[in-house]
């Protein structure tokens, strides 16, 4: 009755099929823009609609929605949507890890199309059976086939072997499950080859970055970003990309086959797919807000479980527990908060997409039951439009899914990508490879982070080989920061720092810093052996080197004391021993390296008077043709140096031996004097 009545108002079927088109037309012309919109900006979703419409109305030009129409707005629908919003170099990232990998991909693609064949060509075995061989009726039968049924006997043959329907149906069926297999197959390959790429990548970037660069991120951030971001990626093109494919070649199959059989069933069918269109991409911009909300929530978390496992020290003696249980407690309910928002969104979006799709079934089905008694349509057309029916809508419910994890992917790719544009360290100069014997010349240094004489305002000192110099200053001086000028890991404001004739800035980084030893007042060491930890920066050393660096840095008695020995396993960072014995331990690590300069950064303050005196006396012998950094508050340790340079509020202030600066007022004389009282009263 509907139908007719509509029939009346339009004058004929063509113009009702012509208003359908022009709906689904100014529908994805709309959303095309719409995209657009959303994943760049309003100008560049103008154009393309301009670019979709002159599309449609140059390749299709008046006719009734065709395989054009949907191929183009399919392919456009996907290249706007597989963009970044305002940004795309994070899918640049994507593209490069999936280098070496694209191939398996592409054989994932075909077998998507492999499948999709099978799974289309099933429904129409059933329709054949029920028309063909049930009723008798040629409608709906490929023209190519009925010769071949003809010769073979036609429909009283195939009525008499109607087992061969069922094999055929059977192969179909199973034909798209090994397509499906080797899909899943391919697709995995290079999901976990292009996961194992991006995380290669992000820890050797990590690696090359400037030492300033850690200092101002979390170390709990960076390792929720290597894992939980990589893994949302890795995630996305395991299970979604090929989706992507899948749903774009089965909506677009599918509506090529119903419009051929019959157009005005064909946008009855229809119906619903607009609103689920829309109700996709409202939900896909909702989640990727959210997600992003949820993931830097996570990333808070992983902080704040890295600062309290690593200063558990800390926390124990000041009596912390409660309070950093309550922080986190804070930190877990937010980012619960944010998974149920999350959760909220996916289950609002899959009930009203279920019930869009029941009912766009239900719909279908009447229609169908309609046309079936009124005669234009078979009971086999029927079947075969209902199974089409749901083989649209659960595609395009799907595309839901997708674009929720393609907001999730963008997100975690943006956050990955925020690491990899951080710009590495690189060679100011030549990257020569000079030997580093020579004097150690500091002309006129200044450093600051904000201003150039910041920190350090125009040090400048020489360091012959075989010298020792020592470093005194108050806390904040500048001591570190001279040092690790020496190493690159800042650049000189202004001045010049030269090793043997040779501007630091000239000498290749690596080199430059392998022929520098440091000993940090907290060392780092590694949860292994104590043999492992001393020849970490010489693996191939014998046991023999290895005792006489720990005899050098006194420590051999020590740890022969040990139950294992050298063997004997180290907790984390070293917990398992004390501070002095931590210190002499990371001392034998780097005279292992045989580094012509040696830096001791306050790094015997946690060993007794007389450890610290063996120690200086072994390196003191030791030292011939290279150059000793002691940095150290304790005037015993810095009095048999060659040479001590006195830091005050980054400038060098005095400058002597021992027996000349112990003459002067000034700084070193007044810690010498009140180091010396102390001592007396202890």
């Amino acid at each position: 009755m509907y139908l007719a009545l509509i029939m009346k108002i339009f004058g004929s079927r063509l113009i009702v099929l012509k208003f359908f088109e022009a709906v689904a037309m100014s529908l994805s012309n709309v959303l095309i823009c719409k995209v657009a919109s959303v994943t760049y900006d309003r100008k560049v979703g103008i154009i393309a609609s301009l670019i979709y419409s002159f599309l449609l109305f140059n390749i299709a030009g008046s006719s009734i929605i065709n395989n054009q129409h949907i191929s183009t707005f399919i392919i456009l629908l996907a290249i706007l949507m597989f963009m970044k919003e305002k940004k795309r170099s994070c899918w640049k990232l994507f593209f490069i890890s999936l280098r070496g990998y694209k191939y398996h991909l592409i054989l994932s693609g075909l077998f998507v199309l492999l499948g999709t064949i099978c799974v289309y060509l099933a429904p129409f075995v059933t329709s054949f059976t029920l028309d063909y061989v049930i009723q008798g009726s040629n409608e709906g039968v490929p023209a190519f086939l009925l010769p071949i049924l003809d010769s073979l006997g036609g429909r009283s043959y195939m009525a008499s072997h109607l087992y061969l329907c069922g094999i055929a149906y059977f192969v179909l069926t199973a034909g798209n499950a090994c397509f499906t297999f080797l899909r899943r197959r391919e697709t995995a390959l290079a999901s976990e080859g292009m996961a194992k790429a991006l995380r290669d990548g992000l820890y050797r970037h990590l690696n090359e970055v400037p030492y300033d660069y850690h200092k101002h991120v979390s170390t709990g951030d960076l390792v929720q970003r290597c894992t939980s971001d990589v893994e949302t990626v890795r995630r996305f093109l395991s299970t979604q990309v090929m989706e992507i494919l899948r749903t774009s070649v089965m909506f677009a199959v599918a509506l090529c086959i119903m419009f051929s059989l019959h157009p005005l069933m064909a946008c009855i069918s229809l119906a619903t797919m607009p609103v689920l269109c829309i109700a996709s991409f409202v939900y896909f911009r909702f989640m990727r807000r959210s997600f992003q909300a949820a993931d830097e929530a996570e990333g808070e978390i992983s902080t704040a479980i890295q600062e309290n496992l690593t200063g558990v020290r800390v926390v124990r003696a000041f009596g912390q527990q409660r309070a950093q249980f309550d922080k986190f407690t804070a930190l877990n309910e937010n980012y619960r908060q944010k998974n149920i928002l999350l959760n909220r969104l996916q289950g609002f979006y899959w009930a009203m997409s279920d019930a869009l799709g029941y009912a766009q079934i239900a719909v279908s089905l009447f229609a169908g039951i309609l046309f079936s008694v009124k005669g234009s349509m078979t009971l086999g057309m029927v079947t075969l439009f209902v199974t089409y029916t749901g083989m649209l809508t659960w595609p395009l419910r799907q595309m839901g899914r997708i674009l929720a994890d393609l907001g999730k992917c963008s997100v975690s790719l943006g956050r990955l990508s925020e690491i990899m544009d951080a710009p590495v360290e690189k060679e100011p100069g030549r990257a020569l490879k000079p030997n580093l014997s020579g004097d150690i010349v500091f002309s006129h240094v200044c450093f600051g982070y904000d201003s150039p004489k910041e920190v350090l305002d125009d040090i400048s000192f020489i360091a012959h080989p075989g010298q020792t110099i020592a470093i005194l200053g108050s806390t904040g001086s500048g001591k570190s920061s001279l040092v690790q000028l020496l190493q690159r890991l800042y650049a000189c404001t202004e001045g010049h720092i030269f090793i043997n004739n040779v501007d630091i800035n000239d000498i290749e980084h690596g080199y430059l810093r392998r022929n520098i030893g440091i000993v940090l007042q907290e060392p780092f060491l590694y949860s292994r052996t104590i043999r492992e930890n001393i020849r970490i920066v010489f693996p191939k050393a014998s046991d023999l080197e290895v005792e006489e660096a720990a005899r050098t840095a006194a420590v051999h008695d020590v740890i022969e004391d040990f139950e294992d020995g050298y063997d004997t396993v180290v907790g984390e960072r070293g917990v398992t021993l004390s501070g002095g014995q931590q210190q002499r331990i990371a001392i034998a690590r780097t005279l292992m390296q045989k580094a012509p300069i040696l830096i001791f950064d306050d790094s015997m303050s946690a060993v007794d008077t007389q450890t610290d005196a063996k120690i200086r006396d072994a390196l003191y012998s030791m030292r011939k043709k290279g150059v000793v950094f002691i940095i150290s508050h304790r005037i015993t340790t810095l009095c048999e140096a060659d040479k001590i340079l006195v830091l005050d509020h980054g400038k060098l202030v005095q400058k002597g031996t021992h027996s000349e600066l112990i003459k002067q007022e000034g700084l070193y004389r007044r810690i010498a004097i009140i180091q010396d009282a102390m001592g007396k009263e202890a």
